[in-house]
């Protein structure tokens, strides 16, 4: 789990950090962060199945197209994009919150959620940043989604454990 969300999260800096300077390799990092939702999807896969693998997938994928679409918003200053992005991000969190929760009692869901609600808070500081060329808000931002995503890992890898302790 900890590979998994540290991917997540690299993987999306790169891409703020290209998108915001319009490079044109930016495009390329969100197809390879695209693949780290399947890869997470596919460890959940092996413990709850296949179809609550695509399913998470496909909610992760929809974070990060949400996320692709509020950096882009942002980035052009269109604030009423912003908003409408922000709102389906933290609906999404909601939704990943709810699926998280049913598969696994030991991650209630507004557990869940409040650290759903943390990375999005704390990505969105790191972009805001870096869209307005605050480097060291932007690498202290993202200090901060990286211990906070190996805390999210943690707690759900504790949750698996304790959920399947025979298969540890």
């Amino acid at each position: 789990m900890r590979k998994l969300w540290s991917d997540h999260v690299f993987w999306t800096r790169l891409y703020i950090i290209e998108a915001v300077a319009g490079a044109p390799s930016a495009q390329t990092t969100a197809a390879r962060l695209l693949r780290n939702q399947e890869d997470i999807g596919n460890a959940v896969a092996t413990y709850y199945g296949a179809a609550a693998g695509s399913q998470l997938t496909n909610l992760l994928k929809q974070h990060i197209n949400i996320a692709v679409d509020l950096v882009s918003a942002a980035k052009a200053g269109n604030q009423a994009q912003v908003a409408d992005a922000d709102r389906r991000w933290h609906a999404n969190a909601n939704d990943i919150a709810t699926f998280l929760s049913g598969a696994n009692p030991n991650w209630p869901k507004a557990t869940v959620l409040d650290m759903l609600n943390q990375h999005l808070a704390l990505t969105t500081q790191e972009a805001t940043a870096q869209i307005q060329g605050n480097w060291a808000g932007s690498t202290s931002a993202f200090d901060s989604i990286y211990n906070e995503i190996l805390t999210m890992a943690d707690a759900l890898s504790a949750g698996i454990v304790k959920q399947f302790p025979s298969r540890f």
